[in-house]
């Protein structure tokens, strides 16, 4: 069995996992299923965007357990249902004890719906928007691990991405929270050199079609 380092947790089930996971049943699902696999479905897409700037001020461990509750209570992240709430719906999101109940993030997420849907209109997809800011497989350093990620909380993609979507209306989407964003969909794989599943991310990112930037 390998052993746990200061770059990985082995789990009960002899397989190391990258430093952040911890034990936990849901994280640790979230991390071997999730992190780092490539999405380019719009409403996960556009749920992740909303539910980062969630997570300012909070760990992500708290908002993967309010997640079914923001799913209910946002209409499943569907960007155009979410763009035609209005002051009851933030009423009622504000009564919700299932989910982060700050005035201004439930505000941003609404008015974020409608710049969503301008580009999907623009671009055919929120995803054909996202991905163009994948970056260059050499531009990224050759070995991830815990101390790489320690000076890496952000990109010039992340901060190119940030700049964009601010500048399009998006708000509570800044240069860190674009980097988790593109750490957490795929755009870039950043489980550590020694996480038993960082090669089953990179051969689902090798098999992910990709369309002209």
């Amino acid at each position: 069995m390998p052993r746990s380092s200061p770059d990985v947790i082995v789990g009960a089930d002899g397989r190391a996992r990258c430093f952040w996971c911890g034990t936990e049943e849901d994280y640790v699902a979230y991390h071997d299923d999730e992190w780092g696999r490539p999405v380019a479905d719009d409403r996960r897409l556009f749920e992740k965007i909303c539910l980062e700037g969630f997570q300012s001020g909070l760990s992500w461990l708290t908002i993967l357990r309010k997640r079914e509750a923001f799913r209910r209570a946002f209409a499943g992240f569907d960007p155009a249902k979410v763009a035609r709430f209005g002051t009851r719906d933030v009423t009622r999101l504000l009564s919700d004890a299932g989910i982060v109940r700050h005035r201004g993030k439930i505000e941003s997420t609404i008015a974020n719906a409608g710049r969503a849907l301008d580009l999907i209109e623009e671009f055919g997809s929120l995803a054909a928007f996202v991905w163009r800011f994948e970056p260059e497989a050499a531009s990224r350093p050759k070995r991830i691990t815990r101390a790489v990620l320690a000076g890496l909380s952000t990109s010039k993609e992340a901060t190119a991405m940030s700049k964009e979507l601010r500048s399009r209306g998006f708000t509570f989407v800044g240069p860190t929270t674009s980097y988790a964003f593109m750490q957490a969909m795929g755009l870039v794989n950043d489980h550590v050199v020694s996480c038993a599943f960082r090669e089953s991310v990179e051969k689902a990112r090798r098999r992910r079609v990709r369309t002209p930037k």
